[in-house]
């Protein structure tokens, strides 16, 4: 089995949290994949179900964020599932939005979610990092993490969700660089979105001849043009 984690911070006021993005991707998936409705478990959220030829559980730990390892921990042990077969999807701080790494093993790179699971279940899992941009102002990390995608961060977000929902399978059965570009492709087709043109004016509309302005012939400001024209 498969054990996909989607790390976050439970409850709706977090739910739009930049920090939450790793429970948005298992809940796309969940969703294009018809899993049943989400059990309480393992001191998580979890359903079962199968993607491509592969049985998953996916699980969103309530432990708030960290303590993640708890949750993830107590799935391992029960399912008797080796380390190699746990995938954890969770925000990166270090990667551009809408970029995609994943790697095996590694440094939790600050993350307390990830810390959380190095200690309670090892380090040789595979990490699906997804980026969220870094603010450019280490005082401003807590609130960049913990606050809401703004408006603009649909135009990649979206198509990554659906990249998720869309590939899981090439995350289950371990086809990580297939995954990847799938992921990359999704995004700068979003950024490439042409803009739409201006509205092309009629062919009739362009022979029309320019409005002629017809100019005062006497009085002050007669005067004043033909005087700024030169002309006597």
């Amino acid at each position: 089995m498969r054990i996909i984690a989607g790390l976050g911070n439970p409850g709706s006021k977090y739910e739009n949290h930049r920090h939450n993005v790793g429970f948005m991707a298992v809940d796309a998936i969940a969703r294009r994949h018809s899993f049943p409705p989400w059990s309480k478990k393992f001191q998580a959220l979890i359903s079962s179900g199968t993607i491509g030829t592969e049985k998953v559980l996916l699980i969103k730990p309530q432990t708030f964020m960290n303590l993640s390892g708890q949750a993830v921990g107590e799935a391992l042990r029960f399912h008797k599932a080796e380390i190699g077969d746990l995938i954890v999807l969770y925000d990166e701080l270090d990667l551009d939005p809408g970029k995609v790494r994943i790697k095996t093993g590694g440094g939790h790179g600050g993350h307390n979610g990830i810390k959380s699971i190095d200690a309670h279940c090892g380090k040789d899992y595979r990490r699906v990092r997804i980026g969220i941009g870094h603010p450019g102002i280490k005082e401003m990390v807590t609130h960049h993490v913990l606050g809401d995608f703004a408006k603009a961060d649909r135009d990649w977000l979206d198509p990554l969700l659906d990249t998720f929902a869309d590939h899981a399978e090439l995350l289950a059965k371990g086809d990580d660089a297939g995954f990847m570009n799938k992921a990359a492709l999704a995004v700068q087709g979003s950024k490439a979105a042409p803009k739409p043109a201006p509205k092309a004016q009629s062919h009739i509309r362009q022979a029309r001849p320019a409005p002629q302005v017809k100019l005062p012939e006497t009085g002050p400001m007669a005067a004043m043009l033909k005087k700024l024209l030169g002309r006597d």
